[in-house]
């Protein structure tokens, strides 16, 4: 009896450029995913000139976003209650206390009091504008939290990012901001 006749076959190894050209479609179609979802988040964020931004920060001083201004601004919302702004608030303090133009907005986020000793039981120090009944994140079509946005010298919006995002992407997109 031939030894051949009684084992199974074994199918053909694909050819190398078929899988790369599977991993490549579902690269594609990972990217166009991730581009629609980041899309659909910012559909109603302000751009352009960016909108009014004042009042009292948490430690008594006032604060307005006029222009022109001597350097770009981030304005970063943020909320106590979320998760991605706790993961993300390290690089948030870090920036803030290496860059002066750093100034964040406590969206929905309770009472004056229930900031400040969130800020002090997370040994945080960045500047905070309370946004008790989100008015602010409302002129600035925010609507998730945590929202990032940097304002160039001249008060133009030039980049926003609605979630989680790096101290240094933010870094980046400041000295970015400072070149345009």
């Amino acid at each position: 009896m031939n030894s051949s006749q009684h084992e199974p076959s074994v199918p053909a190894k694909p050819r190398r450029s078929r899988i790369w050209l599977r991993r490549g479609i579902e690269l594609v179609v990972v990217i166009a995913i991730f581009a629609a979802v980041h899309a659909w988040q910012q559909r109603d964020v302000a751009s352009g000139v960016a909108p009014p931004l004042a009042g009292l920060l948490i430690d008594g001083k006032p604060f307005s976003l006029s222009s022109p201004r001597a350097q770009p601004v981030l304005i970063h919302f943020w909320a106590i209650w979320c998760p991605i702004c706790r993961a993300e608030q390290g690089s948030i303090e870090s920036l803030a206390r290496d860059y002066p133009g750093v100034i964040t907005v406590a969206m929905q986020s309770g009472s004056r009091d229930k900031v400040v000793q969130f800020m002090h039981d997370e040994s945080l120090s960045f500047p905070v504008v309370n946004d008790v009944d989100g008015r602010i994140a409302a002129a600035w079509g925010v609507r998730a939290v945590p929202a990032s946005f940097i304002v160039d010298a001249d008060g133009r919006i030039r980049f926003v990012e609605i979630g989680y995002t790096t101290g240094i992407g933010l870094r980046l997109r400041l000295w970015w901001a400072s070149w345009q």
